[in-house]
């Protein structure tokens, strides 16, 4: 059995007993949430420069990155609707250990050169926006892990309607943008048509289509359209699939909307005034006003910045707590994942604009979307290769058109990824006298190279084998073993000397028999008791002993064995150790139900305990 994928939020929207424009309505949300991967600040830069420097003549590109995505993304959805399984579980159950863990790298490498584009466009917006020096707006991007969070235990409806009310605020803000700066039309409408690319050209054209297509959004969408609980049938699944072919179309022509607004608007306001060589977002920001002769415009701009960064922000995470579980089966605290992933991408961010400054920053955003560019193969051919599996879709399995559409924009991609990586490493080759940075380059190409191989061609050998069985996120089911163990015949007892220990003693002895022996442990914490230890004699230990003298001979009465332990200064050091020695076989503690900042003042004694001894600890909330 697999682990359900988003554990928390799978099948959490019922489908069921929905009709008409409601139930499309019920569907409409994972593409949206997927959308603002498309028009995150990545895409600014790359869109700015390609306005800017070449005009109009990009737009086909976009045009081609969009049909692109909505081709792999209801892939991606068709996977995750028939197989109930997101692209990162499918990995896991095909691929080799050592295979796995290589695409999972790729695919939090994705993930963060996306974070690192979120996290520059929120700071750039703040600055923009406030006058707030771009350094304090990165390290304020921290504090959105706390949003997710908070629309975490909301639901994924609410998660879906605050990120359509940012997709809706950026779209207004460029179609403001685009009634203000008035273009051409009827140039934008040549840019349409495909034309040869120039190498600078070509390297902008990878951007775009790595900002646009992005590794992350097709192992999120894969995993957010198990949120809705459908119909197990042939016709409900078909139904799922072309609900789902309708949400991603929509979704993702709005996004191309926002791609191109921002293309044509830096293709109006500066290419077309002889400034080809904006090429930051700042500086589009500060020309925007004198050169459209309005000062809504670079506003507008500002807020559709911080929208996008934002919006960017939950999906992000989400990815990341996919892909990490998919492949590891390894599950982290959201806020912990989010975290992490954070302060991955801000501190390239902080090096950057610390060391190099902050015009370099742009620079820096075209490079994570051309990173992710070249990840790209390795998410895409894998899925292709899933959806296309007779054996595992079964009546879902895409026809041969599909299949060969599929097949080329792979190709597009690897071949344009391609050529990226061989003008590269020609220049650097070219560039250094490093013998073995050079070696090094060469051997990183031809593991890459591999690598792509076999992903190619490892499915296509599988099925002719069984494929292995996938047990899930907790592994093999274990047989349980019901014959009675051993009685307890020594259990230790922590006593505070309150009037919980009553509770905490009657608890004990209903885990007990007539042999069981009784070990009741106090630990002194007074100022003398700390430095002399045993050979303290101040009247707090004396109390304390003969309290549990008390403890004990009221157990000796009632025909139980019973001794005492006091210890000295560290509560937890001495617990452990007293258990060890005696070799104590259950652990009764009381549970002061503390929460929060109380934790920190009064001490967690048991969270500590419970992770250093071997036994079972028994807590009794007293």
């Amino acid at each position: 059995m697999v682990d359900k994928s988003l554990d928390t939020l799978h099948e959490s929207v019922s489908i069921q007993n929905k009709k008409g424009w409601r139930k499309l309505l019920a569907f409409i949300g994972p593409a949206y949430l997927v959308s603002v991967g498309y028009m995150d600040p990545g895409n600014w830069a790359t869109d700015l420069q390609g306005g800017a420097k070449f005009g109009y003549q990009l737009i086909w590109v976009l045009l081609l990155s969009n049909l692109m995505a909505i081709l792999l993304q209801s892939l991606s959805a068709r996977l995750g609707i028939v197989r109930r399984l997101d692209l990162a579980q499918a990995n896991r159950a095909t691929y080799p250990p050592f295979i796995n863990f290589i695409l999972y790298l790729l695919a939090e490498l994705a993930i963060a050169a996306t974070d690192l584009a979120e996290v520059l466009g929120m700071a750039i917006g703040i600055k923009l926006l406030t006058g707030m020096p771009l350094m304090y707006g990165t390290m304020i991007t921290v504090f959105d892990t706390f949003l997710f969070l908070f629309l975490q235990r909301y639901g994924i409806r609410k998660m879906e309607a605050f990120i359509l009310v940012l997709v809706a605020t950026i779209g207004f803000s460029f179609l403001m943008q685009m009634f203000i700066a008035k273009p051409d039309l009827s140039y934008a409408i040549k840019g349409f048509i495909p034309t040869n690319l120039s190498p600078e050209a070509l390297y902008i054209a990878v951007g775009i289509i790595g900002a646009t297509v992005m590794p992350h959004n097709l192992y999120l969408h894969s995993a957010l359209v198990q949120t809705r609980k459908i119909e197990r049938s042939s016709k409900g699944i078909r139904k799922s699939i072309l609900y789902n072919f309708i949400d991603s179309a929509v979704a993702l022509n709005a996004a191309f909307f926002v791609n191109a607004a921002i293309l044509i608007l830096a293709a109006t306001a500066f290419f077309t005034t002889g400034n080809t060589q904006v090429a930051r977002i700042e500086e589009a920001h500060s020309m925007l006003a004198p050169l459209l002769g309005s000062t809504l415009a670079p506003t507008l701009f500002a807020i559709a910045l911080i929208a996008a960064g934002q919006s960017s922000t939950v999906t992000g995470t989400l990815a990341g707590q996919i892909v990490m579980e998919g492949y590891l089966k390894l599950r982290l605290n959201p806020w912990i994942r989010r975290l992490l992933t954070r302060l991955i991408a801000i501190i390239p961010a902080i090096l950057v604009i610390g060391i190099m400054g902050e015009e370099h920053v742009d620079e820096l955003l075209v490079l994570s979307q051309v990173i992710l560019s070249l990840q790209l193969g390795f998410a895409v051919i894998p899925l292709i290769h899933f959806v296309s599996d007779k054996s595992t879709m079964g009546e879902f399995v895409i026809g041969w058109k599909v299949k060969l559409m599929a097949w080329v924009v792979a190709s597009i991609l690897v071949f344009l990824n391609g050529n990226l990586v061989v003008g590269f490493v020609t220049n650097f080759y070219n560039g250094t006298g490093n013998i073995l940075l050079k070696l090094f380059l060469i051997v990183l190409v031809l593991l890459f190279l591999a690598l792509l191989i076999y992903i190619i061609v490892f499915p296509i050998f599988l099925k002719r084998h069984p494929a292995k069985v996938e047990e899930g996120f907790h592994g093999e089911m274990i047989e349980l073993d019901w014959t009675q163990d051993a009685p307890v015949n020594k259990i230790a007892i922590a006593v505070d000397f309150s009037e919980a220990d009553a509770r905490l003693i009657k608890t004990a002895i209903q885990h007990a028999h007539q042999a069981t022996e009784f070990i009741f442990i106090h630990v002194v914490e007074s100022a003398t008791a700390k430095y002399l230890r045993e050979s303290s004699d101040d009247i707090e230990t004396r109390k304390d002993q003969a309290r549990l003298d008390t403890y004990a001979h009221a157990l000796q009465l009632k025909g139980y064995k019973a001794t005492t332990y006091l210890g000295y200064e560290n509560r937890v050091k001495e617990i452990v150790k007293m258990v060890e020695s005696y070799d104590a076989k259950l652990l009764v503690m009381g549970g002061h139900r503390h929460q929060g900042w109380k934790d920190y003042i009064f001490g967690e004694t048991i969270e500590s305990v419970r992770h250093k001894v071997k036994i079972p600890v028994l807590i009794v909330n007293t």
